[in-house]
C-alpha cells in the first residue's frame, strides 16, 4: 500500500510538471544572419531576466531575447547599418538608430557595432523606452567589442 502511494505521488508530480511545462510559451523568432557570431553568444548569456518590469520569455532562435508577451524583442547579428540620416541617439552608453516607427512598435538598431543588435518595443502608455534600452545596452556593451563608429548628430529620443 505504501509503495502504491509513493508511485501515485511520483506520477502526480510528473503529471503536474508536464502540465506546467505545457503552459509556458515559446516565442517564434527568425535568427539574424550573423546570430552565430561570438559577440552575439556573449550578449545572449548576459541578457537580463527582467527588462522594464517585463519577465523574460523563451525564444526558439539563436541570439534572441524576448520579454513580456512579447513586449520587447531583441535580435543580435543583424546587418550593421551604414551611416544614415535617421535619428541617432545614445541610450545606456550605446548609439542607436531609430528606425521605422509603426503605430504599435518602435524599432531601434545599434550603430557602430558589429554585429548589430535590433530591438523592437511595443508602444504604449506603460512603456519606458529609456529604461528598457538602458538595461539592454548594459548587455550589449559587456558582450560586444567597443563601437567603431558613433552618432555624429545625436538627438534625444523621447521617452514614452
Amino acid at each position: 500500500m505504501l509503495r502504491s502511494r509513493r508511485l501515485a505521488v511520483v506520477a502526480g508530480a510528473v503529471t503536474l510538471a508536464a502540465a506546467l511545462a505545457g503552459c509556458s510559451t515559446t516565442v517564434h523568432l527568425e535568427p539574424a544572419d550573423d546570430a552565430d557570431s561570438p559577440g552575439c553568444a556573449a550578449v545572449s548569456v548576459l541578457l537580463p531576466e527582467t527588462v522594464g518590469g517585463f519577465d523574460r520569455v523563451w525564444t526558439d532562435a539563436q541570439a534572441t531575447g524576448a520579454w513580456g508577451d512579447p513586449t520587447i524583442v531583441l535580435r543580435c547579428g543583424v546587418e550593421p547599418p551604414a551611416p544614415s540620416a535617421l535619428v541617432c541617439t545614445t541610450l545606456g552608453g550605446v548609439d542607436w538608430l531609430v528606425l521605422e516607427q509603426e503605430e504599435e512598435r518602435q524599432r531601434l538598431v545599434t550603430y557602430g557595432r558589429d554585429p548589430a543588435v535590433e530591438v523592437n518595443i511595443r508602444r504604449g502608455e506603460q512603456i519606458d523606452f529609456q529604461a528598457i534600452v538602458d538595461k539592454l545596452s548594459t548587455s550589449i556593451q559587456a558582450g560586444l567589442a567597443p563601437a567603431t563608429a558613433q552618432c555624429t548628430d545625436r538627438v534625444d529620443f523621447p521617452a514614452e
